[in-house]
């Protein structure tokens, strides 16, 4: 059975919520955010006026999410969107789950008139920069900080 994309549905809110600690705690190793946080930015992207969020399903199980956030460029002068998260799960990698995930987001964006859509990743995370690099993007001249 091939993997299905979507937006994320209030229905998903439990299993979303699942793959999101999995991604935050697991896979990054960060903190637990508190549960009414964590549904919280859910509901706030399910209003899809600050973002959206995509859900990869197989067989009726989600493996996967991308979250797409709206915000501007000023460089551009124009809005663009940030796709700040695309997780699959381990047993699904390889699948084309990352794929379809990634191309949703790009879709959606182009579809809706962004200026474009940029991303990142962990500078250790290079199965992910094998995947961009796969998937036409470019590495930008920017160095990434955070506070």
């Amino acid at each position: 059975m091939s993997v299905i994309v979507r937006p994320v549905e209030p229905s998903d809110k439990q299993e979303i919520t699942s793959l999101m600690y999995e991604y935050i705690v697991d896979f990054y190793q960060r903190p637990k955010p508190a549960i009414e946080k964590v549904h919280s930015l859910i509901d706030t992207l399910l209003g899809k006026n600050r973002g959206i969020q995509f859900a990869a399903q197989k067989e009726g199980k989600l493996v996967g999410f991308a979250t797409l956030y709206f915000t501007f460029s000023t460089i551009q002068a124009d809005q663009i969107t940030v796709m700040n998260d695309l997780y699959v799960i381990e047993e699904a990698r390889g699948t084309g789950a990352a794929q379809e995930l990634f191309e949703a987001c790009a879709t959606f964006s182009k579809d809706n008139g962004y200026a474009h859509m940029s991303w990142i990743t962990a500078a250790s995370n290079y199965r992910a920069q094998r995947f961009y690099d796969k998937m036409g993007g470019t590495r930008g001249d920017w160095i990434s900080y955070s506070l």
